[in-house]
C-alpha cells in the first residue's frame, strides 16, 4: 500500500511540475496556440516512444543481459561435462545399438562450422538409441549417478541455472533416470516393462546430455578454442579419445 501512495505522490509532483512549466511558458509569450500545438504533437509521439523504450530496447537489452549470462554459465556447464557428462555419455552410449551411427554423426572436427553443429543438435534431439538394458551395466550406471548425486545437487543450487533452460532440462533428465534406478533394489530379473521404461529414460538422458554438449562444443570453438582443442580429443563420442596431441 505505502508503494502505491508513494507513485501516486511522485506521478502528482510531476504533474505539478509539468503545469508550472506550462504556466511560465504562457506569462511569458502569452501563446496558448503554440503550447497546444506542442503539447498535441509530445502526446501524439508518447505511444512511440512507449514502443520503442518499452518493448524494443528493453528487450534487446534482457537478450544482451541473457546472453552475457549464459557465457558465465557455460564455466558451470563445462565443469558438469568434465565431473560428469562426458563419462555419462560414455556409460549410456554403451546401451546404445548404435553408438557407431553416432560416432559417426557426431564425431566433431576443427573444420566444423555452426551449420555443422546445428545438424547434430537436430540429430541428437530426434535420436533414438535403442538401448540394451541388462542388469550389469544398469548396477554400473546406478553407482556412478549415485557418486555424482552430490555434485549435481550442488549444480542445481545455483539459481542463474533456471536461465539456462536447456542444461536445466538435462539435469532433470538424468536425475530422473537416476531415481529410477535408485528406487529399484535389484536391477535383475526385471519384467519386460520395467526393462523397456528404463530403456526410454536412457535414451532420453543421452538425447539431452548430447544435444547440451554440442552446444557447449560450439561455444568453446567460437569463443576458446584453446580449450575446445581438449575437448576435441577426449570427448567419448569417438572412437579412441585420448589428450595425448597427435
Amino acid at each position: 500500500m505505502k508503494r502505491y501512495i508513494f507513485l501516486a505522490v511522485i506521478a502528482a509532483v510531476f504533474l505539478v511540475i509539468s503545469g508550472l512549466a506550462y504556466l511560465c511558458h504562457y506569462l511569458i509569450f502569452r501563446d496558448t496556440h503554440h503550447i497546444f500545438i506542442y503539447m498535441v504533437g509530445d502526446l501524439a509521439f508518447l505511444p512511440l516512444e512507449v514502443l520503442l523504450v518499452g518493448l524494443i530496447i528493453d528487450r534487446l537489452l534482457h537478450r544482451r543481459e541473457k546472453q552475457a549470462l549464459l557465457r558465465k554459465l557455460n564455466i558451470v556447464v563445462g565443469a558438469f561435462f568434465s565431473e560428469v557428462g562426458n563419462q555419462l555419455m560414455a556409460e549410456l552410449l554403451k546401451h546404445s545399438e548404435r553408438g557407431a551411427e553416432v560416432r559417426q554423426r557426431l564425431r566433431v572436427t576443427n573444420q566444423w562450422t555452426w551449420r555443422d553443429f546445428r545438424s547434430a543438435r537436430a540429430f541428437a534431439r530426434t535420436f533414438k538409441a535403442q538401448c540394451r538394458v541388462d542388469a550389469t551395466a544398469l548396477e554400473s550406471l546406478k553407482a556412478f549417478l549415485g557418486l555424482k548425486r552430490p555434485f549435481m545437487l550442488a549444480l542445481m543450487e545455483n539459481p542463474n541455472l533456471l536461465e539456462h533452460e536447456g542444461f536445466t532440462d538435462m539435469l532433470l533428465a538424468v536425475f530422473h533416470l537416476d531415481e529410477e534406478l535408485k528406487a529399484r533394489q535389484l536391477l535383475e530379473g526385471l519384467p519386460e516393462s520395467d526393462v523397456k521404461h528404463i530403456a526410454g529414460d536412457i535414451e532420453r538422458a543421452f538425447s539431452h546430455v548430447v544435444t547440451e554438449w554440442l552446444a557447449y562444443a560450439e561455444h568453446l570453438k567460437s569463443e576458446y578454442p584453446f580449450l575446445f582443442s581438449l575437448v576435441l580429443r577426449t570427448h567419448p563420442l569417438q572412437n579412441n579419445p585420448t589428450p595425448v596431441v597427435g
